[in-house]
């Protein structure tokens, strides 16, 4: 009978995991088209590229493609050879594996491309029966009714990239001021705001409500009497404010960003029923100037890093926008001091502007839009902080002034996004 040697099979066993990572890291290490196009030197080692087809055109015994993988907007132009693309049916939209060497390009409009020794087809397309068409710009009203293949356009991917790189901007920022990232939870029962309508999330099987906690107790239940999932009414989150004030309990600065739900009956893109919202806590602060300090540096550093990380994607995405201002107000957001007043001060501006405004500015009455955008104008296009707001226009947790009329809470304007913080009650 022979004896167990643990050694060789301690070693047998890391030989197998360490073949594996090999084979794994093999199958997976493919080249991206931004890398390889941002890449100074040529390399003579054969590559692998994973892509889609966004263009196709023949020309003699060759066959020019411009390949897409998602990683930017560029494509790489591959020349596949008659001997390599025989008998395969190479259509816009489909997905290939193409493997071959980098050479510098003796054409226009691309520094390098690739020379294909093999070509697969991972998934073919018929262009019968897909919607795209090549070198078609598709309006948003037409993509949008296609929503599972709206992110192949140029316009959806570059906004999504834009978003992704937006989005670690936000995180890069708290983080390095030593925020503690929380997360707060979709479903809840409170109403943070107070002032929302929201969404009741209730499950699609009636067997799966329970009665209340008092009904429970009793062991009688009132005919009529609403029955819930947690045994109390729970929604999906407006706000995860209430849960980040908990954790200046512990922590001095937080932030969550996350979505947030609001059963807002508007079609414009002002009042969305889903959208993502960054909120932040700071402990031990006193003053709104602190908080403004705050806000101003994180809405610039985040353009500023969006701008930065995907500027080739911004260049394309502004191709689709309207207005011909959209850099001057890039420019802005980065460069400019933000101007500061007070809601008081606000209302003067207003009123000794001329302009016939459809909801007449009068202190008291809350900023609609219209003042808004007004305002901005008036400091040149750039973001304004307006302060100090009426009590009773704002949150009962927003500490008062000493005046006692007004609250300690400032509002970052900008025609493009607003934001709203305060110096809370402590007592």
């Amino acid at each position: 009978m022979s004896r167990f040697n643990f050694n060789t099979f301690f070693h047998r066993h890391v030989l197998f995991y360490k073949n594996c990572n090999k084979q794994i890291r093999r199958r997976y290490s493919v080249d991206n088209i931004k890398t390889l196009l941002s890449k100074q030197e040529i390399s003579n080692n054969e590559i692998t590229i994973r892509g889609w087809v966004k263009g196709v055109r023949q020309y003699k015994e060759l066959t020019f493609l411009h390949l897409n993988d998602g990683s930017g907007p560029q494509h790489l132009q591959v020349i596949v050879p008659l001997t390599v693309s025989a008998n395969k049916e190479i259509t816009f939209g489909s997905c290939v594996e193409v493997k071959g060497k980098l050479i510098e390009s003796i054409g226009q409009g691309q520094k390098v491309e690739l020379v294909s020794d093999s070509i697969d087809i991972i998934g073919p397309c018929n262009n019968l029966e897909f919607p795209f068409k090549a070198g078609r710009r598709h309006p948003a009203s037409y993509s949008r009714d296609i929503l599972h293949l709206r992110p192949k356009t140029n316009f959806f991917s570059a906004l999504l990239r834009i978003r992704n790189a937006a989005s670690m901007a936000v995180h890069n920022f708290f983080q390095a001021e030593d925020f503690v990232f929380i997360h707060t939870p979709v479903l809840t029962s409170s109403d943070c705001e107070g002032a929302c309508e929201m969404f009741i999330a209730q499950p699609l099987k009636s067997d799966l409500l329970t009665s209340s906690d008092s009904e429970n107790e009793t062991g009688t239940e009132k005919e009529g009497e609403p029955k819930y999932f947690f045994r109390q009414p729970s929604y999906l989150t407006v706000s995860g404010q209430l849960h980040l004030e908990v954790m200046t309990g512990a922590f001095t600065k937080v932030y969550n960003f996350g979505p947030a739900f609001r059963a807002e009956n508007s079609i414009g893109s002002f009042h969305l029923s889903e959208f993502y919202m960054i909120e932040a806590e700071l402990a031990f602060i006193e003053s709104i100037e602190d908080l403004s300090t705050v806000m101003e540096r994180l809405v610039k550093f985040t353009v500023q890093r969006t701008l930065d990380s995907c500027p080739d994607d911004v260049s394309l995405f502004q191709k689709f926008v309207a207005t011909s201002k959209h850099k001057g107000i890039l420019k802005n957001i980065t460069e400019c001091n933000y101007e500061r007043m007070t809601y008081t001060d606000a209302i003067n501006i207003l009123k000794k502007s001329g302009k016939t405004f459809e909801y007449t500015p009068e202190w008291g009455c809350d900023l609609k839009k219209e003042h808004e955008m007004y305002l901005t104008k008036v400091v040149g296009d750039a973001p304004v902080f307006v302060t100090d707001y009426p009590a009773q226009l704002k949150p009962f947790y927003a500490r008062r002034n000493n005046d006692g009329i007004t609250v300690s809470l400032t509002s970052y304007l900008h025609f493009v996004c607003g934001v709203q913080t305060s110096v809370s009650e402590d007592d």
